[in-house]
């Protein structure tokens, strides 16, 4: 769809911020909540969501203060290379990151910003919101299917 696939030209240090923001797919896993066992440091991921994840639009509302009011939020341009394999496998930059093609669905490839939520990709539809949630109540809300095929 897109003319201009820059992301196939360019590192993704070499990218200006608007082409780095742009391979956002909106799918919202990233801001799903992470549990960590202490014991074996595995991750478990929840169907719990920052508190700043619009649910529907499966984006920030508040994107531009994101590190002021979460300041566990991760800033994926300066620390990719630290959290790369706890983004999805279908996550743009792990994809790119990794030498891979981007998913057709991608709003890039498919020219719609729906792709991602009909394809099942996003977290929109199941995800809660973590003002919903008890902190001790956060292992009830684990999910296997994130974590088995990323898909």
């Amino acid at each position: 769809m897109a003319r201009n696939r820059y992301w196939e030209k360019k590192s993704l240090g070499e990218m200006s911020d608007k082409e780095w923001e742009s391979l956002c797919d909106r799918c919202g896993r990233c801001c799903l909540v992470k549990l960590e066992d202490e014991d074996s440091n595995e991750i478990y991921l929840t169907n719990v969501a920052c508190k700043l994840l619009d649910l529907e639009a499966c984006r920030c509302s508040d994107y531009e203060n994101r590190f002021n009011a979460v300041p566990i939020c991760t800033n994926l341009k300066t620390e990719l290379d630290a959290i790369i394999d706890y983004l999805p496998e279908s996550c743009a930059y792990r994809l790119l990151h990794e030498g891979k093609p981007l998913e057709d669905w991608h709003p890039l490839i498919s020219g719609s910003s729906d792709a991602i939520h009909k394809s099942g990709i996003s977290v929109s539809g199941f995800a809660v919101s973590e003002t919903t949630v008890d902190d001790d109540q956060l292992e009830q809300h684990i999910i296997s299917w994130l974590a088995d095929n990323n898909e």
